[in-house]
């Protein structure tokens, strides 16, 4: 693992320390969130800029009527990263294919000010102004895309040409939040030992990723109908890490329950 990944895990279990005692303890001397700010703006890679792309899986398992606070809160994390560090956000809905894929934020982030200090005092802003706009865009943006299928390895491909057309001095950063099922092409559609899940999505036809950090969350969850068997959550992780793995990206992490700090 590369040095720069290891410091940014580092930092992030720091921050992710001072939440929980900011979470179960109230504000304490000396943690602030301009602090947590400072850990992160730290943990920053050298030379290159964020280039964070963040996908809404709405087809008929995942699709809700208007943005939940799960992934409200996912999108402002991500946010937050790319602004400190700088960057730029897309923020996408998603269905049955490439084409069918809706952008509910795209824009590059910038925070002015003189000093870190400065520039930091602005994120919170920033950040309440993207979640707001990304709101206020889900529910129109969501009927302009059928819930008929899900084409999640598509995401892969729309990620490698969004890191293409920014450029060398950016470094991929691909959230894709959804319950996993794939209904067109290759995929796995019944429970299955995860090892023999992971090599057929070893299989799977996607660009390559180098350099970039991938996560796949909310593996399945359901929005609608009954939660699948733990045997086949398992399958479908096993499948996205396969996928993920065939991708050449620095790091896979595919899960059910979004981790924060990825």
């Amino acid at each position: 693992m590369k040095t720069s990944t290891l410091r940014l895990r580092a930092y992030i279990v720091a921050v992710l320390g001072a939440l929980l005692l900011l979470v179960a303890c109230g504000p304490q001397p000396g943690v602030d969130q301009l602090s947590l700010d400072k850990a992160t703006l730290e943990s920053c890679p050298q030379g290159v800029k964020y280039a964070t792309k963040l996908d809404l899986d709405v087809s008929g398992s995942g699709r809700t009527a208007d943005l939940d606070a799960v992934r409200r809160d996912i999108i402002k994390e991500q946010a937050r990263i790319t602004a400190i560090c700088g960057g730029h956000l897309l923020v996408t809905v998603f269905s049955a294919t490439s084409a069918a894929t809706v952008a509910l934020y795209d824009d590059q982030l910038t925070l002015p000010g003189a000093t870190d200090n400065a520039r930091l005092r602005r994120v919170s802003k920033l950040v309440d102004d993207i979640s707001e706009k990304v709101t206020a865009a889900y529910p129109p943006a969501i009927k302009k895309v059928s819930p008929a299928h899900s084409d999640i390895t598509a995401q892969f491909r729309l990620a490698a040409e969004y890191r293409a057309q920014l450029g060398a001095d950016y470094r991929l950063r691909l959230v894709i939040l959804t319950d996993g099922f794939q209904t067109v092409g290759r995929r796995v559609t019944a429970p299955i030992e995860i090892a023999q899940a992971r090599a057929v999505g070893m299989t799977v036809n996607v660009p390559r990723l180098p350099d970039a950090t991938v996560t796949v969350a909310g593996v399945g969850k359901v929005a609608a109908g009954s939660a699948p068997s733990s045997g086949m959550t398992n399958a479908l992780i096993g499948f996205w890490q396969g996928v993920c793995q065939r991708s050449k990206a620095a790091e896979c992490t595919v899960v059910t329950d979004y981790v924060a700090g990825r």
